[in-house]
């Protein structure tokens, strides 16, 4: 009876391994298009693939250029979202928020950071 169930274990042991590595492959081919600007954070996070469901949403925000755990944490913050926060678990208002935010003005959220009303840091000085 112990061999049974040992044997059984032992290859759902390995069907788990094996999942595993295909979501680990596929995330990281997922942060590559988005580091090369194939795919839009903002696209990934509407569309939710499978591979992205259980994937933080710090984590995705992060493999865009030019973004760190500063900026991510400024834009979710704003947003109310936590940063350990998988992305299959979002609900309909925080995607289109966090889409909106990254997809202003066009761009992949270089931008989408600061907020509206602080002037950007190019050495202009705002007088009232």
């Amino acid at each position: 009876m112990g061999d049974t169930a040992s044997a059984s274990g032992g290859q759902q042991h390995l069907l788990a391994l094996a999942r595993a590595n295909r979501v680990r492959l596929a995330r990281a081919e997922l942060k590559r298009q988005i580091a090369a600007e194939e795919i839009s954070a903002s696209q990934v996070i509407l569309d939710c693939p499978w591979e992205a469901a259980s994937m933080s949403i710090s984590d995705l925000l992060m493999c865009q250029r030019r973004w760190g755990r500063a900026r991510c944490r400024r834009v979710l913050v704003a947003l109310g979202v936590p940063e350990n926060k998988q992305i299959g678990t979002l609900t309909q208002r925080q995607r289109g928020a966090l889409a909106t935010m990254l997809s202003a003005n066009g761009q992949s959220g270089v931008d989408a950071a600061r907020p509206a009303h602080t002037p950007a840091r190019h050495g202009a000085l705002v007088v009232a």
